[in-house]
């Protein structure tokens, strides 16, 4: 049993109004709340360094505010065609934001998730998309369609031409797969894929 007078990693509160279990597994929107409140922890932001900084609205620390904004939100019943729920996405609409809230959270599928996600802690040297080929001594650009799926984008002389190409591809991929969910996702969502700039530092 759940105290639900206990802060919850030290930020939020169940409280009573809704249950954190249905008899056999988690509720998601539980395992959500959860999830978020933990990625605004210094113990998740040791391990996951991009993360630090990341707050949540007084709003969000409540989950019976939380439990009820999700059952209005649109994408947040949805499945992809793997069966998996859409994740809570808190940068999509605002670029670079570091705070989970009601204004700028919403749920995004899983496809598109893994195109829009930042990959700069891993990105090395060079502009995100490009690589060093020690063999013909050229920069190459490549790009994942998901799924570990990498397309070979061509080989450059600059960096700078390489990451013009993965920024054309991938910005078409992106516009590509959100007319896929269209008539499924939030106008804010699609709009905002549909304007979706890469660049550099991504």
């Amino acid at each position: 049993m759940i105290n639900s007078n206990k802060p919850v990693y030290g930020i939020g509160f169940k409280g009573n109004d809704y249950p954190s279990y249905d008899g056999e597994k988690q509720l998601k929107e539980y395992s959500l709340w959860c999830g978020m409140l933990y990625r605004c922890t210094e113990k998740h932001w040791a391990s996951r360094p991009t993360y630090t900084g990341t707050t949540c609205s007084e709003n969000f620390k409540s989950y019976t505010f939380f439990y009820e904004w999700c059952n209005k939100q649109i994408g947040f019943n949805n499945r992809d065609e793997n069966g998996r729920g859409w994740p809570l996405d808190k940068d999509l609409l605002t670029r670079g934001n570091k705070g989970y809230s009601e204004d700028t959270c919403c749920f995004v599928p899983q496809k598109l998730n893994a195109l829009i996600v930042n990959r700069s802690a891993a990105r090395g040297e060079y502009p995100v998309g490009v690589y060093w080929n020690t063999g013909n001594r050229r920069y190459i650009a490549k790009c994942s369609r998901g799924a570990s799926k990498q397309t070979h984008l061509g080989s450059f002389d600059t960096p700078q031409e390489a990451f013009l190409a993965y920024k054309t591809f991938k910005e078409a991929l992106i516009k590509e797969v959100a007319n896929e969910y269209k008539e499924m996702l939030d106008s804010r969502v699609y709009e905002a894929l549909m304007n979706y700039e890469v660049n550099e530092n991504d």
